[in-house]
């Protein structure tokens, strides 16, 4: 006979008890697990009662069918998912573990509410928009990372993880401490209208010294600064294009700031008349947006950078997303603005041992200058059909070019008027203790960037052109065309 056969036939041998007597099992009753189960005094953990029949061992009581499927019992799930009841896993009960989360939401929402009663605007603070318009996603996100940190991970890990999460978003959150004004010089290019005159209005009423740069000393924009801003404002006339006016400018501000240093120059002025295909774009088109958005920033920074360097100065430069993804039919402002980021991006690591921050702002679509004209796109559209080659406009078709104009002006109908947090983001930029590398006023801009940073290349591609403009086939495509060539 086999041992296991002799070994079930084996009668039960009482053990000695604690004060040392042998006796028989322990009742039902006294047998109880600990780690209090559902399964009592049937607990698997348990060590099996002898059988009444042949004095050998039971086989243990049957699992639960769920706990039998999961191979564990009540204690081992709650185990598994971090949330064990004493003695076992994190130590903590469920309910513990909700009132501890409660806790972390509730404090995180009193400190948002605070900080967004602080947010009053004072005098000389451009504070932005209300604190929690950019706070959506973050707090969306804060919510999953939560419940990923319940379900997988010990409480304490948890909750320390989810802590540091909160403990991110509320310095995000919280409105950067501005350097006194003190009567700093700041200059602005491209004063003429949009951003650049709203900043420079705004910089005067705060106290700046401020040098505006414009086309034309006698159009509208210069005039409305004039009338609306005070002694303290000086209006200089500028076009990038040409290095004389560059020189100019140059001599005047070095004349009127070499005893305290030039603190900010905002990098505003921009060119844009083209909105085509880059096959259809003219050259002279890319090498003006060149020598507007890059070439004369280039130039204009290089020759105030001593000034900048001995004050300790800002550079604020607006640039565009456009810069940065690969929107349809702006292939010459684009590419513009993606050198002139990269520009600023190297002028920040190299000016850092000399104390000059730089910063870079990438607006949305805002209704600036001409943009919102549809006038003017009209006479640029026949412009441009007029320059082509017969070839190019024979293989796109005038309806194509047409339809794009069209897109764009719908676009623009819909571009934000209120100019507020692009100056309020120049205006950080100029006077935050520590200023953001870069700034992104505007509306869907994080979604945006969130698409073209993670998704495939297709997916980013398809976002634009149905954000942006998406016109249909060129003529040589369509199928009519093919019908008429096989006609003839």
């Amino acid at each position: 006979m086999s041992r296991a056969v002799l070994r079930r036939a084996e009668p039960h041998r009482a053990e000695p008890s604690r004060d040392g007597s042998h006796g028989a099992p322990p009742s039902p009753a006294r047998r109880r697990c600990r780690c209090r189960c559902p399964g009592g005094s049937r607990c698997p953990a348990l060590p099996s009662r002898p059988s009444p029949i042949g004095g050998g061992r039971s086989r243990p009581a049957p699992l639960p069918r769920r706990a039998a499927i999961n191979g564990r019992g009540g204690a081992g799930e709650r185990q598994r998912r971090g949330r064990a009841g004493p003695g076992i896993g994190t130590g903590m009960e469920p309910g513990l573990e909700r009132w501890a989360h409660g806790a972390l939401w509730a404090a995180l929402a009193g400190s948002l509410a605070l900080r967004a009663a602080r947010r009053a605007p004072g005098p000389g603070r451009g504070l932005g928009p209300p604190l929690g318009r950019g706070l959506v996603l973050p707090l969306a996100l804060l919510a999953a990372l939560q419940s990923l940190c319940r379900a997988w991970l010990p409480l304490p890990l948890g909750l320390a993880l989810a802590a540091a999460a909160a403990g991110l978003l509320l310095w995000r959150a919280a409105p950067r401490g501005l350097l006194p004004v003190a009567g700093r010089a700041v200059l602005v290019t491209g004063c003429d209208s949009g951003f650049g005159q709203a900043t420079a209005r705004h910089l005067d009423t705060m106290g700046f010294r401020v040098f505006a740069s414009v086309l034309d000393l006698q159009s509208p924009g210069a005039q409305e600064l004039r009338r609306s801003c005070s002694a303290r404002l000086t209006l200089l006339q500028m076009d990038l294009t040409k290095p004389d006016d560059i020189q100019r400018v140059l001599q005047h501000i070095q004349a009127h700031t070499n005893s305290t240093g030039l603190w900010g120059l905002v990098n505003n002025a921009g060119f844009n008349d083209t909105i085509a295909d880059a096959e259809l774009s003219p050259l002279g088109k890319f090498r003006t947006c060149m020598e507007v958005n890059f070439f004369g920033s280039l130039e204009l920074t290089k020759g105030l950078l001593p000034l900048l360097r001995s004050a300790g100065g800002r550079i604020v430069t607006v640039s565009s997303p456009a810069g940065d993804m690969p929107f349809p039919c702006l292939a010459a402002y684009g590419a513009s603005k993606a050198a002139l980021s990269l520009l600023m991006d190297t002028f920040r690591s190299e000016l850092q041992p000399w104390g000059v921050k730089v910063s870079l702002i990438l607006p949305g679509y805002y209704k600036t200058g001409t943009t919102c004209d549809p006038a003017f796109w009209n006479l640029q559209k026949q412009r441009l059909l007029a320059s082509l080659p017969q070839e190019l406009l024979q293989a796109y078709g005038e309806d194509y070019v047409e339809e794009i104009n069209h897109q764009f002006i719908q676009f623009m109908k819909v571009a934000v008027e209120d100019l507020s947090a692009v100056v309020n983001s120049i205006t950080d930029g100029l006077l935050a203790a520590n200023p953001a590398v870069r700034y992104y006023p505007g509306q869907g801009l994080g979604f945006m960037y969130f698409i073209h940073r993670y998704l495939p290349y297709f997916v980013r591609d398809l976002f634009l052109k149905g954000f942006f403009i998406n016109p249909k086939l060129p003529r040589a495509l369509r199928r009519e065309h093919h019908n008429d060539v096989k006609k003839a």
